[in-house]
């Protein structure tokens, strides 16, 4: 018999997905992607707007999700979000993340600049 977990996504006024028997999900997260199998270790990390895939006895499956939270514990896996994402091209995806990464740079010189007095330059690298 085949390990398998449950897998719930919901957002605050509904739940998406509810499933039991679930052999693997594979989604993204703000530093990178994972793969989760039975038994993964517990995790609390923030996933992006991106695809969720899972697979189940009935195959793969697919969904884009709008940015939120991922849980793992020894109940399965839990996904908070605030939707179901509109399907925006891969580019207009990409130029989210970059310009988040961008912000969250940004805001690193500032308080680096307000702790040591001295100016930090940002070089876009």
């Amino acid at each position: 018999m085949t390990k398998s977990m449950h897998l719930r996504v919901w957002t605050p006024g509904e739940v998406i997905l509810d499933a039991d028997c679930v052999y693997w999900v594979k989604l993204d997260l703000v530093d990178g992607n994972i793969g989760i199998r039975p038994g993964h270790a517990p995790l609390l990390a923030e996933t992006i707007s991106a695809p969720l895939r899972y697979g189940d006895e009935d195959g793969e499956h697919s969904m884009i999700l709008e940015a939120g939270l991922l849980h793992i514990d020894q109940n399965g896996v839990t996904i908070s979000t605030s939707s179901l994402a509109d399907t925006a091209p891969t580019d207009e995806r990409r130029n989210g993340v970059e310009a988040h990464y961008s912000l969250l740079a940004q805001t690193l010189l500032t308080k680096l600049n307000a702790q040591s007095g001295q100016s930090v330059e940002n070089d876009d690298r």
